[in-house]
């Protein structure tokens, strides 16, 4: 693949998607969204914060281009009541009947067998049409490999956090595996930051931390939280971009090193 400018299957889904996907928690504004969307941007993440200025652009969009959307809601219930009246809130807000994709968000234990019925019910009432899942416990997506019920995984995966590189990449199939999303390219923002990086060395963009994941073959879409136009166009610019050669990679990868220890270390004694 030259540059990240094409659509790509989302795994086994039916779903054809951006390489940057748009989500909602630190605010983007209705007119830098419809930019996103007029700039071929059709992941649309309505997570867990549903920032009032997306939610006016997804509603406007929707009106004319659903079929060309493909949103992504979150909900963090855990009890099956408590799961239908998160995803019947998240669709009033946006006025749609159904979402593409359902992310049971921040499972760090398996499911229970009594959540994923409720959930099976609600995908066959048409509520979503797929499944998907994040956790921030690696090894656990090689349990949610072995169950047929989930078509897409949230990671986190970032040149600070690159384990999915050795906990779940090798670990899915060649053909017709879930589709992946990651989120927290930036590493909330310590990738970008002056004092974090190695001696010498200048920070990356968030353009590069965007561009570092997305070099990774299996990675299709790389979620952006931008809170501003400026931001927006930094997400948007990724996709006139290609993946880094190994040079860029292995910059990347040094700071991303480095900033894991400082954290690592600034945590101990704080």
């Amino acid at each position: 693949m030259s540059d990240f400018s094409e659509k790509v299957p989302l795994g086994r889904t039916s779903l054809d998607v951006a390489r940057i996907g748009i989500g909602s928690a630190y605010g983007p504004s209705p007119i830098a969204c419809r930019k996103a969307f007029d700039a071929g941007v059709n992941y649309f993440f309505w997570g867990s914060i549903r920032t009032a200025g997306m939610g006016v652009a997804l509603r406007d969009i929707a009106q004319r281009h659903r079929d060309e959307m493909v949103i992504a809601l979150e909900t963090y219930a855990r009890s099956p009541w408590m799961i239908s009246k998160s995803i019947d809130k998240g669709l009033r807000k946006l006025n749609i009947g159904r979402a593409d994709v359902l992310l049971l968000g921040w499972h760090d234990t398996a499911l229970k067998e009594k959540t994923l019925e409720i959930v099976r019910k609600l995908q066959e009432a048409g509520r979503f049409r797929f499944l998907a899942v994040s956790s921030h416990q690696r090894p656990l997506f090689q349990k949610f490999l072995q169950d047929e019920d989930f078509d897409v995984f949230h990671i986190r995966y970032n040149a600070a956090h690159p384990g999915a590189e050795q906990d779940i990449f090798p670990y899915l199939p060649k053909e017709k595996g879930p589709g992946i999303v990651s989120f927290t390219n930036t590493r909330w923002g310590h990738l970008l930051k002056e004092k974090y990086m190695p001696d010498g060395m200048s920070p990356p963009t968030a353009a590069d931390c965007y561009r570092f994941v997305l070099s990774d073959p299996h990675v299709h879409v790389a979620i952006s939280g931008p809170k501003n136009d400026d931001e927006m166009e930094t997400a948007l610019s990724v996709l006139r971009s290609g993946p880094m050669d190994e040079s860029e990679l292995e910059r990347m990868r040094t700071i991303g090193e480095h900033v894991h220890g400082f954290q690592t270390l600034a945590t101990r004694f704080a």
